[in-house]
């Protein structure tokens, strides 16, 4: 089965009985009819959007109001959400902020400061943002220029990449200080992406960061890998959207062999990287986890009880990929779910563009 047809199984499944505590945080780039079609949503798709999380009463909520919360063990109400947006674009403001005042949504803005700086026509500026900010909009750290964070210069070593790194971190959220008054100490990885190194860095720097993979939020999450659906390009469909959104985060206890970044992997083949994740099975129903890679459905590899393995039967290609397992819930009506990214150089040791 591919992955889009259990989906689709999911939604059939889900329909007239929701009763999961879904914690979930969309993430959008452009809403716009004329920009790249991978980081837009059309207006109307974001009406749509809008229109089925009020008609179907979602609580949406702050980002840090929800962060607060899971940090804290608050219970959330089923269908609870967050939206956010990276980069700063202008159609934010002109598009999609009146579609969430007329739904009185409030949303997060992640931005790198140097891209605000440059003053591109398509881009907010800080007056903007300054206006947005007032109005209760979150206004947060996307790096200072927008770099792949996670990736070393030539001949740059461990400690200098991280120096390096930190002060791209800390300027950036130094200058939205600077424009705006202090701002919550959140991060949003550019690209989605990081790795080990990055994520203890992040942690040391006492940042809350969020990805680009998908899943649901739990107060057992990583604070510095905080999942997010993303609702543009080709995950911008409403019916698929919806199936995410009434999932529920995996109740993962340990993970092995994740260090997203697969040039650092030192055991076992690194474009096929086996990654191995124990679970709370107490309220899994195990037969029906299933794990997915490339669209595609694979076979999982029971370890014990409670531990499994999982695995690629092909390479995974230059760029960015995902493994992505579900599981249905024992007591509700819901379907877990938990998204590994990965990172893979190209043939020469390059990475690649974008």
């Amino acid at each position: 089965m591919r992955f889009k047809q259990f989906l689709i199984v999911v939604l059939l499944s889900l329909l007239g009985s929701l009763n999961a505590k879904a914690v979930s945080i969309l993430q959008y780039h452009h809403v716009s009819d004329d920009t790249p079609a991978s980081t837009s949503i059309s207006v109307e798709q974001f009406t749509l959007h809008m229109n089925y999380l009020k008609q179907q009463n979602y609580k949406v909520l702050p980002l840090n109001e929800i962060i607060n919360g899971l940090k804290k063990g608050e219970k959330f109400d089923a269908k609870t959400v967050a939206i956010t947006f990276d980069d700063g674009y202008l159609n934010v403001l002109t598009n999609a902020d009146p579609i969430l005042k007329a739904n009185e949504f409030p949303y997060s803005i992640f931005i790198a400061p140097q891209e605000i700086n440059q003053g591109r026509s398509n881009m907010l500026t800080w007056p903007q943002l300054k206006l947005l900010s007032e109005q209760g909009v979150l206004i947060l750290n996307h790096s200072l220029k927008h770099d792949h964070l996670n990736r070393q210069l030539e001949n740059e070593d461990i400690d200098a990449w991280k120096a390096r790194i930190s002060e791209d971190i800390t300027s950036a959220q130094g200058i939205i200080n600077e424009q705006l008054g202090p701002q919550l100490k959140y991060l949003a990885y550019p690209y989605g992406e990081y790795n080990t190194a990055l994520l203890t860095l992040v942690k040391s720097l006492d940042f809350v960061a969020f990805g680009q993979h998908s899943g649901a939020l739990s107060k057992k999450s990583n604070w510095q890998a905080l999942p997010r659906f993303p609702a543009s390009g080709r995950y911008a469909n409403l019916k698929t959207l919806k199936v995410k959104l009434q999932t529920m985060a995996m109740p993962i206890k340990k993970l092995a062999n994740d260090n997203p970044q697969l040039d650092q992997h030192t055991q076992g083949n690194p474009k096929r990287p086996e990654l191995v994740v124990t679970l709370d099975l107490s309220d899994i129903y195990k037969p029906t986890l299933a794990c997915y890679i490339l669209g595609e459905k694979v076979d999982v590899t029971w370890l014990d009880k409670s531990s499994f393995s999982v695995a690629s039967n092909v390479d995974l290609p230059a760029g960015r990929s995902r493994y992505n397992c579900t599981a249905q819930s024992r007591t509700k009506s819901g379907y877990y779910w938990f998204s590994q990214p990965w990172m893979n150089r190209n043939e020469d040791g390059t990475w690649p563009q974008g």
